[in-house]
């Protein structure tokens, strides 16, 4: 029984949530010679030492992995870290290779989860479906003021041809919509079908909405800028679905204010952490600027909620457990981080 114990592999996740546990529990009965065990808690310096004798953690959080947190784990023995997200820029990449970490992600878990997310929205803004909600809530049934514009009169810029946003031009072409393209690394499909622009400029010009699919690197850091939105259109719709720091949200703001900008749907904030995912209802809300966009009746908010299915959250689980469990027998998963 002794040399069974021993041979057993120990996985240790962080920040499980609720909804996570139906997928982790699947997984580890389809994988008994390893050892799960969980926290809802996050992976700080202090929460390590939960992960002691484990041979590998499964992570998820907007926290940083700082090179303490990092240290920590080290200490124990620990330099295998599975992440059920796409992004890593929140984590010390020096001191992970100084401590020798193997790292993974999941860069594709559902595409589709995020891209319809961002169609949703942009339908429901030019269907103005917030007004009349707001209207119908208090039984005013008439039609007027609150006219719609039809998808497939629109113009719409896609920002980023990756994995979302050829999900997301499939789902405007199907509205029957126009599609003009931009991305510094053309996907030969979307080439094919003539869809790119050359510039930024170009396709600021011509859309009449634009929605985005671009990573939150420091090249793009606000592109959506006061300069990048006085090239556009008058009365653009904007999405972003990406990530927040791709905006200069005060100008957005500025835009909303002079009418440049006639509507905007947000799903991301370059200050989100510790306001997304909280329940305020009762309490002081803390930001001014997102409680104004929130009142906006052309403004559509929702907090980082484009990823959130049940498909997504199932592949994210699962995809990083098969990945620490790769790690741990000494082989490198596909989806591993090079860095």
């Amino acid at each position: 029984m002794g040399i069974m114990e021993e041979n057993i592999m120990k996985i240790f996740a962080y920040g499980i949530r609720e909804d996570e546990q139906p997928a982790l529990k699947e997984w580890e009965g389809n994988n008994p010679e390893v050892d799960v065990e969980f926290t809802d808690q996050l992976l700080t310096p202090e929460t390590a030492a939960l992960a002691k004798g484990a041979d590998a953690v499964n992570v998820y959080q907007q926290l940083d992995y700082t090179r303490e947190t990092l240290s920590a784990l080290h200490e124990l023995g620990i330099n295998k870290m599975s992440l059920r997200n796409v992004g890593i820029d929140n984590i010390d990449l020096p001191a992970a290779r100084e401590f020798d970490f193997s790292i993974s992600n999941v860069p594709v878990y559902s595409p589709n989860a995020i891209a319809e997310h961002s169609m949703i929205q942009l339908s429901r803004l030019l269907r103005r479906a917030k007004a009349l909600d707001k209207k119908i809530a208090n039984h005013d049934l008439r039609w007027a003021p609150t006219i719609g514009r039809e998808m497939r009169m629109q113009t719409v810029g896609i920002i980023g041809t990756g994995h979302i946003g050829r999900v997301a031009i499939k789902i405007l072409q199907g509205f029957g919509a126009k599609v003009i393209a931009y991305d510094k690394f053309q996907n030969d499909d979307i080439k094919a079908q003539g869809l790119y622009v050359d510039t930024l400029d170009e396709l600021y010009a011509q859309a009449d909405a634009i929605s985005l699919y671009v990573p939150g690197v420091a090249e793009n850091h606000h592109m959506i800028d006061a300069d990048a939105i006085s090239k556009m259109k008058d009365g653009v719709v904007l999405v972003n679905v990406a990530r927040g720091n791709l905006m200069d949200i005060d100008a957005v703001i500025d835009g909303l204010n002079s009418g440049k900008i006639s509507d905007f749907a947000m799903d991301v904030y370059e200050d989100e952490v510790g306001l997304f995912n909280e329940d305020w209802s009762g309490k002081e809300f803390p930001d001014p600027k997102i409680a104004d966009l929130i009142d906006r009746e052309n403004v559509l908010v929702t907090p980082h909620t484009a990823f959130y299915t049940t498909k997504a959250v199932y592949e994210m689980v699962t995809q990083s457990m098969d990945a620490s469990l790769a790690f741990i027998k000494g082989e490198t998963p596909a989806i591993a981080v090079e860095y």
